[in-house]
């Protein structure tokens, strides 16, 4: 299963953690405190449930779609589902499932270079990709946001900015919005975050039996 930009993003804003290191005098000490608290919240809980909404704006501000979408967590198993796939790890082995095909990939994680999972991705993510700066506070309704922006390193990406919000108080991911170069924005928004939620490991393993007729393309 090939991971596209904009799940990469999704995962990131969910899970809201990073091991971000300053390598560079262009990166902010603010924003690290800032991301290292996140992380530290992030690796407190047992399991971390969050639903969350996907936005496409062009660069009028249009909307061009709009989705939404649900992640569980516990270790470094997950589940999630998003415009009509479900994505079940159990920590070894990836079920990628198309709900309109009724037809399920199998992977071993960590067997494509394009396969990202939370635990890989926010243990070396931004340190070796992007610039972090924290640019200020704001307030969303009450509760009191601050924001960093990311740029990447590598300037032959399809993107230049990433905005982060994450609640000063609860030292939680809110929201991510990602600047294309082509002028089109991607942003995610946290709904609800449940943690520390009893959560079976089965619910981590597909199970071809509550899906009648599936096909599967086991490619391990």
């Amino acid at each position: 299963m090939k991971t596209p930009l904009s799940l990469l993003f999704m995962l990131t804003l969910i899970a809201g953690e990073t091991n971000a290191q300053a390598k560079s005098t262009k990166n902010d000490l603010e924003a690290k405190k800032v991301l290292d608290a996140v992380s530290n919240r992030f690796k407190s809980y047992t399991t971390v449930q969050a639903s969350f909404t996907y936005k496409v704006e062009n660069a009028a501000g249009k909307v061009l779609s709009a989705k939404s979408g649900i992640i569980l967590m516990k270790g470094a198993r997950y589940k999630l589902s998003f415009g009509g796939q479900e994505i079940f790890c159990d920590g070894s082995t990836v079920w990628n499932y198309d709900k309109a095909a009724n037809e399920v990939t199998i992977n071993t994680l960590g067997a494509s270079a394009g396969m990202i999972t939370p635990q890989k991705l926010f243990s070396n993510f931004y340190d070796k990709d992007f610039f972090y700066l924290l640019i200020g506070e704001k307030k969303v309704r009450t509760r009191l946001m601050q924001e960093i922006q990311l740029t990447p390193v590598d300037k032959s990406k399809n993107f230049h900015t990433v905005y982060l919000l994450i609640d000063k108080h609860a030292k939680t991911m809110y929201a991510t919005k990602v600047m294309e170069n082509a002028g089109n924005r991607y942003s995610y928004t946290v709904n609800t975050l449940k943690t520390n939620m009893p959560a079976s490991d089965a619910l981590f393993v597909f199970d071809k039996a509550k899906f009648p007729g599936v096909t599967i393309e086991d490619l391990r």
